[in-house]
């Protein structure tokens, strides 16, 4: 049996998503997706710019969307076929899932979900 790389198989996943036309991408964009509730899974880049990262963070704080901070804006970009990006959304139920099982799995990374109750 052979051992797979879970974040090859994260960005194999992202290319799927893209091909498929379930990627958003970009922050105005993945804003828009998430307060729309098309956004089945946020995933933003560990190098994204304090201000970028913000305007997501801010609206994600309440909201129940998943979200995590995975790959470097050049890494998320290359997986999408695009230039570098801050952050990315996915729109499908069944290719978000399967992405955040492999992107905890591989990196240990916290997968955040929950509303802020405080306000």
């Amino acid at each position: 049996m052979t051992t797979t790389n879970p974040a090859i198989e994260a960005y194999a996943l992202l290319g799927l998503a893209r091909r498929a036309g379930s990627v958003v991408t970009g922050t105005g964009a993945v804003r828009d997706a998430v307060r729309d509730g098309r956004a089945r899974l946020v995933v933003l880049a560990r190098d994204a710019a304090e201000g970028q990262r913000g305007k997501v963070d801010g609206l994600l704080r309440h909201r129940t969307t998943p979200h995590l901070v995975w790959g470097t804006q050049e890494e998320l970009g290359q997986a999408v076929g695009s230039a570098p990006l801050s952050a990315i959304a996915i729109m499908e139920d069944g290719i978000a899932a399967q992405l955040q099982a492999k992107l905890v799995m591989g990196e240990g990374s916290a997968v955040e979900s929950d509303s802020d109750e405080d306000g």
